[in-house]
């Protein structure tokens, strides 16, 4: 199909005003279905121009900062189906969780009598159009932070690689800081400090590769193009950035936080897809275009893994918040993508992609199941929950399921990551004596 990946990129933020216009005049059900139509048509075009192979786009666009494009090939394609696949199905998932969330507000916000000037008073904002109001605001918002995330998967160039990594950024504070949990301002903040710097300390990495190869183009990148010492600080500052956003050991204070306080349909895409594209970007802008950089510095990476992956399990068994708990699982899970990236192995590195697609299929499934916890029961603290398999069978079977794949129990397809993961870290380990 012509111009696939472009209708899947813009389409959701083109559209993100029509899904507010729709949540706010026709209703919360109607926005509902039409931010689930529109990102179910852009995940078939993802995956409808993945099954040839390699696939590209590209536009013209500014001689200064070169050619834009988007590009799914093998690296790519798992990342952008994945995030698509989640959003949507979160999509519809928002619909019931959010519905509760609304109410909750309305509860706590709506003025109970407004006065006109004369002193007058009017009839009270109804429940149901407050609660469009903020149904029309949510899926807009839920829709560009989708197109934003998929952008910097599909980016073929520095700039348009940051300027859709901001895009991700924004819509995720402001739906924290909209209908997160108390005090979600504060954490909005935090969250939006960490992350941006975080992409301060990434911008000056790109503009210092950039810069000295003479474009910002993928394509163009040769890192014998840079000096030594430039390409050294450049990569050093682009694993700092995107280790925030990886939320791996040392900068990963503001993700307990966030996803603790983020609505739920939200969590479930700040912890399996958001934090995984920082993997997805050390993929791209490391191991593929500064190879000898990248094996120089791998030992790092792997310590770093390793050091994230223990701190994030052993923070995790800490917690009483079943949200927290999931999110301190997420730091831990960075942890192996960051080992296995480390390996400066084929298998390693496909096991790391491997364990992102497994720990967005489990985690997703955890955070919706302890959504649905959330609005049956009342409660987040796991020590007030407990034989609810009876009464919640479907909640449970999926819990079980993600929590399984999270594990690496056999035959989930975390297994077969973890498996590939270690296995590539050893065999680098036996050829290095």
């Amino acid at each position: 199909m012509e111009y696939a990946l472009l209708q899947a990129v813009f389409l959701p933020l083109l559209l993100s005003p029509l899904a507010y216009i729709i949540g706010r005049r026709v209703g919360h059900t109607a926005a509902t279905w039409f931010t689930f139509g529109l990102l179910l048509y852009c995940t078939i075009l993802v995956i409808t121009a993945s099954i040839d192979g390699t696939y590209e786009e590209h536009y013209p666009w500014t001689e200064l900062f070169g050619e834009f494009g988007f590009l799914l090939d093998g690296l790519a394609a798992p990342f952008a189906i994945m995030i698509y696949v989640l959003c949507t199905i979160l999509a519809l998932y928002s619909k019931p969780y959010m519905l509760h969330k609304f109410q909750e507000f309305f509860k706590e916000q709506a003025p109970k009598t407004v006065y006109q000037s004369d002193g007058t008073t009017l009839e009270s904002l109804s429940e149901e159009k407050f609660v469009n109001r903020q149904s029309g605001v949510y899926y807009s918002l839920f829709l560009v932070f989708s197109m934003g995330m998929l952008g910097t998967v599909l980016a073929t160039n520095l700039i348009e690689f940051y300027i859709f990594f901001e895009v991700m950024l924004i819509p995720a504070f402001l739906l924290v800081g909209f209908w997160g949990d108390h005090p979600r301002r504060r954490i909005a903040l935090m969250f939006f400090f960490w992350t941006h710097v975080g992409a301060v300390i990434l911008l000056l990495g790109l503009l210092a590769i950039g810069l000295n190869v003479g474009s910002f183009d993928f394509a163009d990148i040769n890192e014998a193009d840079i000096p030594s010492d430039v390409v050294v600080a450049a990569a050093v500052a682009i694993i700092i950035g995107l280790g925030v956003k990886l939320a791996a050991f040392g900068f990963h204070i503001w993700l307990p936080y966030a996803h603790g306080s983020a609505p739920t349909p939200i969590s479930a895409l700040l912890s399996p897809a958001m934090i995984g594209i920082g993997a997805y970007a050390l993929f791209r802008l490391i191991v593929e275009f500064l190879p000898q950089t990248y094996a120089d510095l791998s030992i790092w990476i792997t310590i770093w893994g390793v050091g994230t992956m223990f701190y994030g399990g052993a923070m995790a068994l800490m917690q009483d918040d079943i949200k927290r708990v999931f999110a301190y699982s997420s730091i831990s899970q960075m942890g192996y993508l960051l080992f296995g990236i480390g390996s400066i192995s084929t298998l390693g590195l496909a096991g790391a992609e491997m364990m992102y697609i497994s720990h967005a299929l489990g985690k997703g499934l955890l955070f919706m199941s302890a959504g649905i916890l959330i609005v049956q029961v009342g409660t987040r603290s796991l020590s007030k929950l407990g034989g609810l398999g009876s009464k919640l069978p479907i909640t449970a079977v999926c819990a079980v399921i993600g929590a399984l794949t999270i594990m690496g129990v056999p035959p989930t397809s975390g297994f077969m990551g973890e498996w590939m993961l270690f296995y590539g870290v050893l065999e680098t380990a036996l050829e290095e004596g």
